[in-house]
């Protein structure tokens, strides 16, 4: 299922098929797939008769929580929209009940449910510090459009944690800078969507440089800098940035790219090692792109690309640019 804003539900999680739990006293436990074998899908679906503290309690009772490996949260509210912060008490009071958990992702939820600029989050450290074993997590949400429903996180020390997403049309600043002072010595997946400014998203370079320097993260092998209505000065950075050099793949998709951000990724540091570099949705013009084809091309790097987005209609073309997510 695809949203008017391009993001999707969540199928596979964590190299398992999702399967939403049914909102209702059947099946019988019997009946569900066993608990390690797909990724566990919560979705109140607005349902005034199952809020998301009673679809908890039916899914501790009918599931094995010790032996769940993924879960995934939906829509959460019933009736009228609300935050997320009871969600997460209800998850992190019940952590023992999950010794297996490798993998949770909050509010997989697509624009026709709720925009991603009303995901009211609030503090997720508890939800990551709750599962010392937890190897892959992610958020779907924006920065500070409702104040009491910020996004945040504090910096965290997790040994375990491989995969790291953040999905946003607006990121805030404190977060990236609370992702670069973590201790996160496994990760390897690293994917911020930043986003623009009005919802939240006031990230600057200076934020990311802790990520880029390289010495934080030395197992990184993916870099997702996305979405970001600053994609050229990030274009810049990353040309320089010690932590490209192990780098397998790099994303800059998403975002408001243009000749400006090509020229400086092909003016920097050498790009020919990487397995796959991630471009699209862009606004660079067909002789750059070329230039990154003949440059990157045919030492096998898989290059997305595709059409320059188009944003024609204004006198002042920057204006008339936009990240593929965003309200």
């Amino acid at each position: 299922m695809t949203g008017p804003d391009g993001i999707d539900h969540i199928e596979e999680f964590h190299g398992l098929p999702v399967l939403t739990l049914p909102r209702d006293e059947t099946p019988a436990p019997e009946t569900l797939p066993e608990p390690d074998a797909v990724a566990w899908r919560l979705d109140c679906g607005w349902d005034q008769e199952w809020p998301f503290a009673r679809l908890w309690r039916r899914f501790t009772d009918v599931v094995d929580t010790e032996r769940v490996r993924a879960l995934v949260i939906g829509p959460w509210w019933c009736g009228e929209y609300s935050e997320l912060r009871p969600v997460l008490e209800l998850i992190v009071a019940d952590a023992a009940r999950f010794p297996a958990l490798r993998a949770l992702f909050l509010a997989d939820v697509v624009g026709e449910e709720c925009e991603v600029s009303w995901l009211r989050i609030n503090d997720i450290t508890p939800a990551i510090e709750a599962f010392p074993l937890l190897e892959e997590f992610g958020v779907r949400g924006c920065g500070d459009t409702y104040r009491d429903g910020d996004l945040r996180l504090r910096p965290v020390k997790h040994d375990r944690l491989r995969v790291l997403r953040f999905e946003s049309g607006g990121l805030p600043g404190a977060v990236v800078r609370a992702v670069g002072a973590s201790e996160l010595p496994a990760l390897e997946h690293l994917e911020l969507w930043l986003g623009v400014d009005e919802y939240g998203g006031n990230a600057t370079v200076a934020d990311l440089a802790p990520l880029l320097d390289g010495g934080r993260l030395p197992r990184l092998r993916h870099l997702g800098l996305q979405n970001s209505e600053i994609q050229d000065e990030i274009a810049g950075a990353v040309a320089s940035a010690p932590v490209v050099a192990g780098l397998r793949s790099l994303d800059l998709s998403m975002g408001v790219l243009s000749d400006a951000g090509a020229e400086a990724l092909l003016a920097g540091q050498p790009l020919t090692h990487l397995k796959e570099l991630d471009l699209n949705h862009h606004f660079v013009s067909k002789p750059w792109i070329e230039r990154i084809e003949h440059a990157l091309g045919p030492h096998g790097v898989r290059l997305g690309l595709g059409s320059a987005m188009d944003y024609s209609g204004g006198t002042d073309e920057d204006e008339w640019r936009y990240v593929a997510v965003s309200e």
